[in-house]
């Protein structure tokens, strides 16, 4: 059940999160060690929500606010770049309001605070951060974690955020130490699914924690693929090209139908423009036929060996 009766501090996505509510997912840190970048907090939305919404809304979204119902779970209010509100519904576990804190609520935090979040994992290779991105289902993760089993450490699964340098450089911020993997994942892994906990409302989709293999500094993005599925039993990787990279990025901007109502279409633009012609973006497609997460993961390494080639040359 919800406690309320301690505050609990974080460090992930590059700030320190106070909540209410345990959030075990993330790093702690020492009460005294802290000011607050983002608060958690419980509070009565109910009034808010039937003042905003009407029939059938399940987001409200404008330039300071985002607020959003899950049925039989909880409403949501983020604020400022700075607050996540949720308001539960009777006798919900806090484990229901983590899966969408973590995800919406922290996705629209960044936005809020113009960081650019994209929907993927990434990886930490030869001192860069690399983005895996593509729709739900593609196997973002499930190649995420192929890369780990190589040797290679996490900075993101879910929301990558993307900040600037002084220069422009695009740089990944590290996220939380957790991936969210499938059964069918874990079975090819020869991981045990006894040994970890069901997501919530999806029994077979499994938390791993991998705070071993987690890189904790931010790294500059080297570049970015994109997973699809293909009905071609081949696994193909493809450059993406000039205007086609913006479509890229906004399509694989997490919860990208805030930036509209939120204001941010020209910062979207903007953001994006600023490191699109700087790092290079691939299509990378794979089979549904079969598991393919180690092929893919040799076939980005030898493609980043060779851009790294090129670049000595």
């Amino acid at each position: 059940m919800i406690n309320t009766a301690h505050t609990f501090v974080y460090k992930a996505f590059g700030y320190t999160i106070s909540s209410e509510i345990p959030l075990p997912e993330l790093p702690t840190i020492k009460l005294e060690d802290y000011l607050s970048d983002i608060t958690v907090k419980r509070l009565d939305l109910i009034n808010l929500w039937s003042e905003l919404s009407s029939e059938n809304d399940y987001f409200v979204i404008n330039e300071n606010q985002i607020v959003f119902q899950i049925p039989e779970i909880a409403i949501f209010l983020i604020r400022n770049g700075n607050e996540i509100c949720f308001s539960p519904f009777v006798d919900i576990h806090d484990k229901h309001l983590r899966l969408y804190i973590l995800g919406t609520c922290m996705g629209a935090i960044l936005m809020q605070r113009k960081i650019l979040p994209l929907h993927g994992s990434a990886i930490a290779i030869n001192g860069k951060a690399y983005a895996i991105v593509g729709e739900s289902g593609a196997g973002k993760s499930t190649l995420a974690s192929a890369f780990l089993q190589k040797g290679f450490q996490l900075l993101s699964d879910d929301v990558i955020p993307v900040t600037f340098s002084s220069d422009d450089t695009p740089i990944v911020t590290p996220a939380y130490p957790q991936q969210k993997l499938w059964i069918e994942s874990l079975n090819q892994f020869e991981m045990n699914a006894d040994d970890f906990q069901s997501i919530v409302e999806r029994e077979t989709k499994f938390a791993v924690p991998v705070f071993s293999q987690f890189a904790s500094e931010s790294l500059p993005l080297g570049g970015i693929f994109e997973l699809i599925i293909s009905e071609d039993e081949r696994i193909e990787l493809l450059p993406i090209k000039k205007m086609e990279r913006f479509l890229t990025v906004y399509q694989h901007t997490y919860r990208n139908f805030f930036i509209e109502d939120s204001g941010l279409m020209d910062w979207h633009f903007n953001t994006s423009a600023k490191f699109v012609n700087k790092i290079n973006l691939y299509q990378l497609s794979r089979p549904q036929s079969r598991f393919t997460a180690h092929e893919l993961a040799d076939c980005i390494l030898t493609t980043i060996e060779k851009e790294v080639s090129y670049l000595k040359n």
